[in-house]
C-alpha cells in the first residue's frame, strides 16, 4: 500500500506531536493541522476542515474538547464524510473508554463509509505533566473527585507507537482497540509514585464532585466543560474502566510502559522539581 502524505487532525497535542514525530522519522509526510496551523483547522469552523485534509491518504484524528460532548458525534460523521470526499481512504481515530458520547463518534465514523481504526485509550499517564494534574503536582498537593476506583493509565507514547502502526499497516483497518497500561492503580496510588520518583511530598485529596464543580465554575470555566468533568470523574471512574486490556501489545508485540517507569523517566527530566 502507498502511502503519500498523513493528515494528523490536532497536530499539536499530546498525542498528535508525538505521531508526527514518529511519521517523520520514517520518512512519511506529515500534515499537521490545528487552529494555529497553515492551512488551520477548527473543529468550531468547518470551512476548514476540507483544506486541511486534501492530499492525505490517511488521517489520524483527535477531538476537542471530547468525544463526550454533545456535538461530537454529528462532528465525527461530518468530518469522515468530508474527509472521504478529499480523497482521504483511512481514519484513525482516537476514542475514550467507557463513555457513552465516544461510542456514538465511533459509530458515526463507522457508518461513513471510509476504513477506520479506533484506539480506546485509558486516562493518560502525562496528564501529571503534560495536562490538568500537572499544576497540583508543583503545588504538593492534587485535589481531585477520584476515590479508590483504580484505572489503567496509558502513556502517550504507547498510543502514539500503535497509532502510528495503525496509519501505515493495512492489517489493523476496521478494528476497534483497546489501550491501556499493564496494570491499574488509584490516584492516590499514582501521585504516590510520582512523590517517590521525585523524591518530593506530593498529598492527594478525595474531593466531593459537586465542590470540585463548583471550584471549577467559581474559576469561570463554561458549563459545557463542567459538565464534561463531571461526566468523566463519575461515569467513566466508575470502575468499567478499570480492567487491563491487551491493545497494545496487539498492535505492538510488546508490553505497554507501566506508571512507575513513566514516573522515573519524567522525574528525571526535572520537570516535578520545585525551584527554591
Amino acid at each position: 500500500m502507498q502511502i503519500s502524505t498523513i493528515a494528523i487532525i490536532g497536530g499539536l497535542g499530546k498525542t498528535g506531536g508525538r505521531v508526527a514525530e514518529r511519521l517523520k522519522e520514517r520518512g512519511i509526510m506529515v500534515r499537521a493541522a490545528s487552529r494555529s496551523t497553515t492551512p488551520r483547522f477548527d473543529w468550531q469552523e468547518r470551512s476548514t476542515w476540507r483544506q486541511a485534509l486534501e492530499g492525505a491518504s490517511t488521517a489520524y484524528v483527535t477531538f476537542q474538547p471530547d468525544l463526550s460532548v454533545d456535538w461530537a458525534a454529528e462532528a465525527i460523521g461530518v468530518l469522515a464524510k468530508t474527509a472521504a470526499e478529499a480523497g482521504v481512504g483511512h481514519i484513525v481515530l482516537l476514542s475514550g473508554r467507557g463513555e457513552d458520547g465516544a461510542v456514538r463518534s465511533e459509530e458515526r465514523l463507522k457508518a461513513a463509509g471510509i476504513d477506520y481504526t479506533v484506539l480506546r485509550a485509558s486516562w493518560f499517564s502525562q496528564n501529571f505533566s503534560e495536562g490538568a494534574f500537572m499544576d497540583g503536582i508543583l503545588q504538593g498537593k492534587l485535589a481531585l473527585p477520584a476515590g479508590d476506583v483504580p484505572e489503567p493509565f496509558i502513556d502517550a507514547d504507547d498510543i502514539a507507537d500503535a497509532a502510528v502502526e495503525c496509519l501505515i499497516d493495512p492489517r489493523h483497518r476496521n478494528q476497534t482497540y483497546e489501550l491501556t497500561g499493564p496494570y491499574a492503580l488509584t490516584f492516590r496510588q499514582a501521585v504516590s509514585e510520582i512523590a517517590a520518583a521525585s523524591n518530593r511530598t506530593v498529598q492527594y485529596e478525595t474531593v466531593p464532585i459537586e465542590a470540585f464543580i463548583a471550584e471549577m465554575t467559581a474559576y469561570g470555566l463554561p458549563q459545557e466543560t463542567t459538565d464534561l468533568l463531571h461526566e468523566l470523574f463519575t461515569q467513566v471512574l466508575d470502575g468499567r474502566n478499570s480492567p487491563v486490556m491487551d491493545g497494545v501489545s496487539q498492535i505492538l508485540g510488546r508490553k505497554a510502559k507501566n506508571f512507575s517507569d513513566y514516573a522515573r523517566e519524567t522525574a528525571a527530566t526535572g520537570i516535578w522539581s520545585v525551584q527554591p
